[in-house]
C-alpha cells in the first residue's frame, strides 16, 4: 500500500469512494460531504488552502481511499480532518489507522488540536477516532458545515 498527496488525476475516483461509500448508508443528504462544493476538486482545493492537504492510499495501483485536513478555526490554532473513505473491499485491513496515522502527524506539526465531524451510526469509525484520541464533544465547535452530523470530536495534538 502506498499513501501520496492527491494529484488533480485522481479527482474523480475520490469523489466516487466518497458518494457511494456515502450512498451505501442512506448518507447522500443534504449537509454531508456528498453535495460539498470542492467534491469534484479536491486536488485544488486543498491546495489553495494554507497547511492543508489530502492523502491517497494506494493498493496495486488503484486509489481506494483517502483523508484529507484543513484549517476549521485556524487562529485558534484548530484543524479539521476530512472525508476519511476507504471502499468495502479494504476496510479492516488497517488502512485507516494509517491513514489516520498520516494525517494526524502532518496536522500536528500545524495545529494545535483536530476536529472532526460524523455520525453516532457510523460506530466503527467513532471507536477508530476515539482510539486515536479524539473526545467527543457534546455539541460542534463553531463555524461547522455538516449540519447532517451528530457526533463531533477533538483531539489535542501534541
Amino acid at each position: 500500500m502506498l499513501i501520496r498527496e492527491i494529484k488533480k488525476e485522481d479527482n474523480a475516483r475520490v469523489k466516487q469512494i466518497i458518494q457511494e461509500s456515502l450512498k451505501s448508508r442512506g448518507l447522500n443528504l443534504p449537509g454531508t460531504a456528498y453535495f460539498d462544493p470542492q467534491l469534484s476538486n479536491l486536488h485544488d482545493y486543498y491546495a489553495k488552502l494554507t497547511n492543508a492537504n489530502y492523502w491517497v492510499a494506494i493498493i496495486d495501483g488503484m486509489i481506494v481511499g483517502g483523508v484529507g485536513v484543513a484549517p476549521f478555526i485556524a487562529e485558534s490554532g484548530i484543524c479539521e480532518l476530512q472525508k476519511l473513505y476507504l471502499i468495502p473491499d479494504v476496510q479492516g485491513q488497517g488502512l485507516s489507522n494509517k491513514l489516520m496515522e498520516t494525517a494526524l502527524f502532518f496536522a500536528s506539526t500545524h495545529y494545535r488540536s483536530c476536529y472532526l465531524e460524523t455520525l453516532h451510526e457510523l460506530e466503527t469509525a467513532c471507536r477508530l477516532y476515539e482510539k486515536h484520541g479524539f473526545r467527543l464533544l457534546d455539541i460542534p465547535l463553531e463555524g461547522s458545515e455538516h449540519s447532517a452530523m451528530d457526533a463531533w470530536f477533538l483531539k489535542v495534538l501534541s
